[in-house]
């Protein structure tokens, strides 16, 4: 047989050429990317080191307790304020100051206490009783009428009458110790101010009582989950045709459910007191089970639904001829996976490694945010030159400042710090993230190679399985840390700076929200939108480029140019098989996704009557729900991770094998009958393996 002529006006590149030597994943190869490798090494020391000065330093009491005027923690255990877990303010009326929002402290002494006051009273009328005088004691001035807790702090009880009159304790006015008159608006503006500053930690504080309620019913969820996607993936195995039409139908079906439970939702709530104010009216509420008592939200809910069922079903119909085809190649990795059944438990290691990085950067976080000191300041209600400077409580009282400024207090303001490590904490920060970003890429990386390396080796066995190479994934994974790892960290460090990108991109956004300026706004929006499609199209060609370092070891570069050139040089069939086998490989994960979700609904909102009584009392059922349902999500992605990266790696060797051999009985093709048969091939006079 002559070599094919080579085609000196190829756009991109020449096939490959017949190589009567190739029988898969090349085994004599070098390290690749070396600088690369070592620039990862000390980056990941350098990780280490911002990750041990931020556990020495930082202090994660500081999000969990409120702090009083000495800085002082409130219930903490083992601590002189253990019994006394609220913050209470002496003067609420000074939370309406702006420095609020600036300093996030409200410029008023602050206590901890036992509980709130229950009682209305001055220090004048408290004088009068002894048990008065008593009661007073705990709180050094007057408290209000009816107060409630708000992330462990006392704030008055305000209401707003028919006509829109604001009271607190039935009264509209009250009389302070100085004898001036307060209208109970100005207190519902204090409260406002205050409540800006803590209501975020309030509604953190309520998820993490709601975790720690319901962490192992969610343990036991994501079980299920892993156990369905399992079942899920060996019936795959053996009847990869029929379950991919159950799969297709069911998630019609579920979708179709959903739909169905938001109009009976929203049908319910139809004449119901309250049920028709919009989401718009109703604001940014932090009990969010009042959205659900409105019928706007199920409406939502519906419409999106709808769109997605009429999305799929449009599909369906339109890639119905591709479909056989697709499950064809469905079929072949499955009957792949047959052989490497060692894959399938490979995504607890990524799932492993994943978590112990987002651990990492997580405690970092914390640990980062956590880690400045106390700034107290001076705090008066006169005119005082020193007013706002920083001060130390120790030695105030001995200062010429008490002697000018008789009034002025030195009180805990906020966490922050002079020192050279305090200045620079934003950029422990933005490493710590630039950081995850790049180890998550490159666990994720480690396993598209090693899936790929074993993978490939199966396609290349002419003689299935006897020619495929024992224990094929620990292989594979030896020889991408063996010589990969710097090609791995370069792929991983292109995609990372995208990443971060997009991050500082989203902030900007945030920060421009309320600006003027329409051309800003927009050029950002076309910014985040190219980010966006760049960090799909590098995740695309790095996943490509990883199959092309597992087969021949060469660079990252060099592997990327390869399996671009052989994509565009097979344009037509990428289209037709991968793209429509990584839908149908998405609708499984749908499909697991809502099943989960459907039965975690069920039972944390108590509808299921068998275990009405053991779903646990929470603020939000829907924490759990959802991160039962995200959890779902990540364990099927990691098992179909599995079957998307064996349809790749098959895919691009099908190509190959397309462009080395003819189907001569010198030049045989590796792919089996059934993939034969569909693009109507044959070898001649070989007869291959199916």
């Amino acid at each position: 047989m002559e070599p094919e002529e080579k085609n000196p006006e190829s756009k991109y590149g020449d096939p490959r050429k017949f190589d009567p030597t190739f029988k898969g994943p090349i085994y004599n190869r070098g390290c690749t990317d070396i600088l690369c490798c070592i620039l990862f090494i000390l980056a990941l020391l350098g990780y280490f080191a911002v990750g041990i000065l931020a556990w020495s330093q930082g202090d994660p009491r500081k999000v969990l307790y409120p702090t009083d005027s000495k800085g002082q923690f409130c219930g903490q255990v083992g601590s002189p304020l253990e019994k006394k877990p609220l913050l209470f303010y002496f003067n609420i009326l000074k939370c309406a100051s702006p420095l609020v929002l600036l300093e996030f402290q409200c410029p008023t002494t602050q206590i901890c206490v036992e509980r709130c006051p229950d009682k209305f009273m001055t220090l004048v009328k408290a004088l009068r009783k002894e048990d008065d005088r008593e009661y007073y004691k705990q709180f050094c001035k007057e408290g209000v009428d009816m107060t409630k807790v708000i992330t462990r702090r006392c704030l008055p009880a305000l209401e707003t009458l028919k006509g829109g009159v604001v009271v607190v304790g039935n009264k509209t006015t009250f009389t302070d110790d100085r004898g001036q008159n307060i209208n109970a608006t100005d207190l519902l503006e204090a409260s406002k101010k205050s409540n800006v500053v803590v209501e975020a930690r309030a509604v953190a504080m309520r998820i993490f009582e709601d975790y720690t309620q319901s962490w192992h019913w969610i343990l036991l969820g994501l079980v299920i989950a892993m156990l369905v996607s399992l079942m899920f993936i060996l019936l795959l195995r053996c009847l990869a045709g029929v379950m991919v039409w159950v799969m297709i139908i069911m998630v019609v079906i579920v979708i179709g459910y959903g739909i169905f439970h938001c109009y009976m939702q929203y049908a319910s709530l139809k004449g119901q007191a309250g049920s028709d104010v919009t989401i718009k009216d109703l604001g940014l509420q932090t009990d969010f089970s009042v959205y659900l008592q409105i019928q706007q939200t199920w409406l939502a809910f519906m419409i999106i639904l709808c769109i997605v069922e009429v999305v799929i079903i449009l599909l369906l119909i339109f890639l119905r001829k591709r479909l056989l085809i697709a499950i064809a190649l469905i079929k072949e990795a499955s009957k792949a996976i047959g052989h490497v059944m060692s894959s399938l438990f490979y995504p607890l290691l990524t799932f492993a490694l994943l978590s112990l990085v987002i651990a990492y950067w997580g405690i970092t976080a914390v640990f980062l945010s956590t880690s400045n000191e106390p700034v107290y300041k001076v705090f008066n209600t006169t005119e005082c030159m020193y007013s706002r400077d920083t001060c130390n409580p120790e030695t105030f009282n001995s200062s010429n400042i008490t002697t000018e400024c008789p009034d002025a207090e030195c009180l805990f303001a906020f966490y922050g710090g002079e020192t050279l490590y305090h200045k620079y904490l934003i950029l422990f920060q933005f490493y710590n993230l630039f950081l995850f970003f790049w180890c998550a890429n490159f666990v994720t990386a480690l396993g598209q190679v090693t899936l790929a390396g074993a993978f490939a080796s199966y396609y290349w066995a002419f003689k299935k399985p006897d020619d495929i190479p024992a224990f094929p994934v620990f292989n594979s994974l030896g020889r991408a840390l063996r010589y990969h790892t710097g090609s791995l960290a370069f792929g991983s460090l292109i995609l990372a700076i995208v990443q971060v990108i997009r991050v500082i991109l989203e902030y900007l956004d945030q920060k421009l929200k309320g600006a003027q300026n329409k051309c800003a706004k927009f050029l950002l929006s076309c910014l985040k939108c190219c980010f966006w499609c760049l960090e799909k199209f590098i995740k695309f060609l790095n996943r490509n480029a990883y199959i092309m370092v597992a087969i021949y070891g060469k660079n990252f570069c060099t592997s990327a140019k390869d399996a671009f050139f052989l994509l565009m040089r097979n344009i037509i069939r990428v289209a037709v098989l991968d793209k429509v086998t990584d839908f149908l490989l998405f609708l499984g994960k749908l499909l697991i996704v809502g099943i989960v979700g459907i039965c975690s609904f069920f039972f944390f909102t108590g509808k299921i009557k068998i275990v009405e009584d053991a779903a646990p009392s929470l603020n939000y059922y829907w924490v759990p729900i959802l991160t039962v349902v995200f959890g779902a999500y990540l364990i099927a992605h990691g098992f179909f991770s599995v079957y998307a990266m064996c349809v790749d790696t098959l895919f691009l060797c099908f190509l190959e094998d397309l462009e080395r051999n003819d189907g001569t009985a010198d030049r045989p093709y590796f792919m089996p009958e059934r993939l034969l048969s569909i693009l109507k091939k044959s070898n001649e006079g070989v007869k291959t393996v199916d």
